[in-house]
């Protein structure tokens, strides 16, 4: 077996295994399929979590990660795919960084890796197994990586700095200065 046919498959597995479930989560959030709650549902979680307007954010979050996790999965468009799905999980980091690193403890580890392999995957390309393959990488160039990756960081920070300074906001206007981090689906930001 050779090393480069080694590479896609791994590349392959990779894409398809994040891919699924970057999609399934943002399946949840916009359609409410597998036990999600809908974009409605979503719209308020998220306007719990800080994130406002709560229906954009939702929106948002899910076309990151079901159109992310979809086009990884295929391997279509992998640089902005990769990117898109990366700046999604930013945002989730974001509400459990809080609580630490371990998902145990409600902590960011699970959307930190999924954030970190969809940027790998988006970085190094989808392999020989690939429908950018099938089109000629027309969209896994070099200047689509760079435009999708700066964009993505750009959009995720300002997205977190407006999450801090609205949950900072509400903390001061709250007088025990809890921040109430649970939505519909259970867990915030996923």
């Amino acid at each position: 077996m050779s090393m480069t046919f080694r590479t896609d498959l791994g590349l392959l597995a990779l894409r398809l295994g994040t891919g699924g479930v970057l999609f399934a989560h943002g399946a949840q959030k916009l359609f409410g399929w597998f036990g999600g709650h809908g974009l409605d549902g979503t719209a308020h979680a998220m306007e719990h979590m800080g994130f406002t307007p709560g229906r954009h954010s939702a929106l948002a979050a899910g076309l990151g990660e079901a159109g992310g996790g979809a086009l990884l999965a295929a391997g279509l468009a992998t640089p902005a795919a990769g990117a898109a799905a990366a700046g999604a999980m930013a945002g989730a980091v974001s509400v459990h960084a809080p609580a630490g690193f371990f998902v145990t403890e409600g902590g960011f580890e699970y959307p930190a890796f999924l954030g970190f392999v969809a940027a790998g995957i988006g970085l190094a390309g989808p392999g020989r197994y690939s429908l950018d393959r099938l089109t000629g990488h027309c969209l896994d160039r070099p200047w689509v990586m760079t435009v999708a990756f700066t964009a993505s960081a750009l959009a995720a920070a300002t997205v977190v700095k407006r999450r801090t300074s609205t949950v900072a906001r509400r903390g001061a206007a709250e007088p025990d200065g809890t921040e109430g981090t649970e939505g519909p689906e259970g867990t915030a930001g996923d």
